[in-house]
C-alpha cells in the first residue's frame, strides 16, 4: 500500500520537458517501493515472533501495528513540510537514512528483552517510510507526462505489492525458521528466539543505507514544487471538508486499511489453530505471502477490468465478496476456513487506490488538502487491528473477523452510493 501526500504539490510543466527521457529515475524511485512494502509486510510475520518470544496476548502483540501505522498519522504532515523544504531527492535520501536508524535498532534491542525498546525502533522505521512515502509517490507522477502519471503509480504500487508478497517468504526464512528450529535447551533457545531479527534487519539496514548513498549520488531531475494546504486549512472560505463523498471516503480508507491489516496480522496464528490446518509458523507464513500476492496479481486485473467497468461498481462487488470470504473463514474450518481469508487479499487489490481516486473527484482547488485528509485515514491501520486483537483475545480469533466484515460492508456502501459528488448534503 502506498500514499499520497498532502504537503506538496509539483509543476507538471516544469517538470517535464518535451522528449526528456525519465526510465531510469523511475527504475530507482521503483525500488523504493518494493522496500517499504517489504518492511510494511514483515510486521505480520514480527507479530507471531514477538507475541511467542514476550507470551503477548492478541491486544498487545497488535500494538506492533498500532505503532507502525500511528507513525503515518503523526509524521506524515511534517514530513510533507520537511519535503517542501528539501526538495523530492533530499526528502528520499532522509526517509531512506531514518528508516536505516530504525532497522539498525533492532540489533541492539533483540537483547534488551524489552517489547517497549522493539515498538520504538518500530515506530522510527516507520517514519523514515513515511517520509519516503510523501517524497517519492508525487515524484512518480510528474516524472512523465500528465496523461500517463496513474499509469505510472498503478505500475510503481505493483512493486510495492511484489515487496509485501516476498516479505513473508524471506521473514519465514530468516526468523520464523531459526526461532522454531532451535534444539538448545530452554535458556539458550530464548537467546536464540531473541536474535532471530538481528540478522535480516541488519540486512535491511545495510540495505537503506546504500540506497540513501546512491540517491544522494544521483543526477534527478528537480520539479518546481509549491507548497500545498494542509488538512485542517481553509481555502478562500471553504475547504474540503464540505464535500459530503471525500468525508465518507476517509472513513472508507480508515476501515479499509484496518481490515486489510488486520488480517493480514492473525493469518499466521489463524492458521497454526488446531481447528484450522494446524501448522507452524513457518509454514503459516507463506499463506501471508499467498494473501499478499493476491492484491498484487488483483491489482493488474483490476486495472483491465475498470477499463470495461465503472470503478465504483468494482469496489462495491470485490466488498461483497470480501464479506461472503470473511463468512465462510468465520463460520466454516479447516482449509475452507485458512483459504477463504487468504483470498480476500485478492479483493482488497483495487480498493485503496479506487476509494482514493473516487473520494478526490470533483474537488478541484481543495483536492491537495483532500488528499492530505484521506492519508491521515490511514490511521485505521493503527487502531482497528487493536479492537480486533481485544475481540480475538475475548471471542477467539474467528470471531474477530466480524470487524473486517463490517469494515467492507461500508465499503460496499461507498462503492454503491457514498462516493457520489455531493457539497454541503446536496448531490451535483
Amino acid at each position: 500500500m502506498a500514499i499520497t501526500p498532502q504537503a506538496e504539490t509539483a509543476s507538471q510543466t516544469t517538470a517535464t520537458p518535451q522528449g526528456q527521457n525519465y526510465a531510469f529515475p523511475l527504475v530507482c524511485l521503483t525500488s523504493l517501493f518494493f522496500i517499504w512494502g517489504l518492511i510494511t509486510s514483515l510486521n505480520d510475520i514480527l507479530i507471531p515472533y514477538l507475541k511467542g518470544m514476550f507470551e503477548l496476548n492478541y491486544t498487545q502483540a497488535m500494538l506492533i501495528q498500532f505503532c507502525f501505522f500511528g507513525a503515518y498519522f503523526l509524521v506524515s504532515v511534517p514530513a510533507g513540510a520537511l519535503v517542501a523544504k528539501l526538495g523530492f531527492q533530499r526528502g528520499i535520501v532522509v526517509g531512506l537514512l531514518v528508516a536505516c536508524v530504525g532497522a539498525l535498532a533492532f540489533y541492539p534491542v533483540a537483547t534488551t528483552g524489552s517489547y517497549a525498546a522493539f515498538l520504538t525502533a518500530l515506530f522510527v522505521l516507520a517514519a523514515g517510510i513515511t517520509i519516503l512515502q510523501v517524497s517519492a509517490n508525487p515524484y512518480v507522477s510528474i516524472l512523465g507526462s500528465a496523461e500517463t502519471s496513474s499509469s505510472r503509480l498503478t505500475m510503481t504500487q505493483a512493486f510495492n505489492s511484489l515487496g509485501a508478497t516476498v516479505a513473508p517468504i524471506l521473514g519465514g526464512w530468516l526468523i520464523l525458521s531459526v526461532a522454531a528450529e532451535s534444539l538448545a535447551p530452554a535458556t539458550e533457545q530464548a537467546k536464540v528466539q531473541a536474535t532471530a531479527v538481528q540478522t535480516p534487519y541488519l540486512i535491511l539496514a545495510g540495505t537503506l543505507l546504500l540506497m540513501a548513498v546512491i540517491f544522494a549520488l544521483l543526477k534527478l531531475p528537480k520539479p518546481t514544487m509549491q507548497t500545498a494546504v494542509s488538512p485542517t486549512d481553509d481555502i478562500d472560505g471553504g475547504s474540503a471538508w464540505q464535500y459530503k463523498h471525500l468525508v465518507l471516503g476517509a472513513v472508507a480508507i480508515f476501515v479499509y486499511v484496518g481490515a486489510e491489516v488486520g488480517i493480514g496480522s492473525l493469518i499466521i496464528n489463524f492458521a497454526a489453530q488446531d481447528d484450522i490446518a494446524g501448522l507452524t509458523e513457518h509454514q503459516a507464513a507463506k499463506y501471508v505471502t499467498y494473501f499478499w500476492g493476491g492484491a498484487m496479481v488483483g491489482r493488474f486485473i483490476g486495472a483491465v477490468v475498470m477499463q470495461k467497468f465503472a470503478a465504483s461498481k468494482v469496489l462495491s462487488f470485490n466488498g461483497i465478496v470480501a464479506i461472503v470470504l470473511l463468512l465462510v473463514a468465520t463460520f466454516s474450518s479447516g482449509m475452507t476456513a485458512l483459504w477463504a481469508i487468504t483470498l480476500v487479499g485478492l479483493c482488497n487489490s483495487i480498493m485503496f487506490p479506487t476509494i482514493f481516486t473516487l473520494a478526490l473527484n470533483g474537488l478541484g482547488k481543495y483536492t491537495s488538502q483532500g488528499s492530505g485528509i484521506l492519508c491521515l485515514a490511514i490511521v485505521g491501520g493503527a487502531i482497528l487491528p487493536v479492537v480486533q486483537g481485544v475481540m480475538a483475545d475475548s471471542l477467539g480469533i474467528q470471531l474477530s473477523f466480524l470487524l473486517p466484515l463490517i469494515c467492507f460492508v461500508y465499503i460496499v456502501f461507498y462503492g454503491l452510493s457514498g462516493h457520489k459528488l455531493q457539497l454541503a448534503n446536496k448531490e451535483l
